[in-house]
């Protein structure tokens, strides 16, 4: 029985999804978006290898779910780390942990953000493109995939052009979804999918489920904490401090 070609039943994170998120990200934010990654792989683990049973090894969602279980326990170790080292924690884990594709290709996406955002306590927008940037052009090089070849790419490269355009983490968001389901119709090229050649078509793409599952992650986080500074800020106001 194959997985149902539809999009993600995400509900939407959070309210007001074309709200600006160009504020200053720290660790402490980089954390909550890898644990929140972590808790909607785990719910969408079945889904995910679903999606994967129709085109590929029906192994996507357990092995994105342990990978990132895996990062948890070793983010948990690293107190002090930057968000760099945060991101370069996660990818050495993945390559380490998650057997196919998935290892070295998410592996490769974090520890080429790691390495853009370098050793700075807290980046801002413009810092943050450069490490989504270099996190596509690790993934191509690995995969040798472009846009349309039913790939993880189908979703991180137009995310990446929204973010380019408007800085916002909502238009990133939607567009990663958008491409997502972009991956329907078409034809795999890359992959284990490219071996069904025309029967891949109609089944949505397991790595740019997850990709897009992670860019609605980072609004969620990056959201959550500018309110968290923005109340901050009021309760010391109101309190003369």
């Amino acid at each position: 029985m194959t997985a149902a070609a539809v999009a993600v039943p995400w509900p939407g994170c959070v309210p007001g999804s074309r709200r600006e998120a160009a504020g200053i990200v720290d660790a402490a934010c980089v954390r909550s978006w890898l644990g929140v990654v972590a808790t909607r792989l785990e719910a969408e683990r079945d889904f995910l290898t679903q999606l994967d049973a129709a085109i590929g090894d029906a192994d996507h969602g357990v092995n994105m779910h342990r990978g990132f279980t895996a990062v948890m326990v070793r983010i948990g170790e690293s107190e002090d780390a930057t968000p760099g080292q945060l991101l370069k924690t996660a990818g050495r884990t993945f390559v380490s942990t998650v057997g196919g594709a998935a290892g070295p290709l998410y592996g490769t996406a974090f520890l080429q953000a790691g390495e853009a955002l370098g050793d700075a306590a807290s980046f801002g927008p413009r810092l943050l493109l450069d490490a989504l940037r270099a996190s596509l052009e690790g993934v191509q090089r690995v995969g040798a995939a472009a846009v349309g070849d039913k790939t993880m790419v189908d979703a991180l490269s137009p995310a990446l052009g929204a973010f380019e355009l408007e800085l916002r983490m909502g238009g990133a968001r939607e567009a990663a979804a958008e491409g997502m389901r972009a991956t329907i119709p078409l034809q795999a090229r890359k992959g284990r999918a490219s071996y069904l050649g025309p029967r891949s078509v109609g089944h949505q793409d397991p790595g740019a489920t997850s990709t897009a599952l992670m860019f609605a992650a980072l609004e969620q986080a990056v959201l959550a904490d500018r309110s968290q500074r923005f109340a901050a800020g009021t309760r010391r106001r109101g309190s003369g401090t």
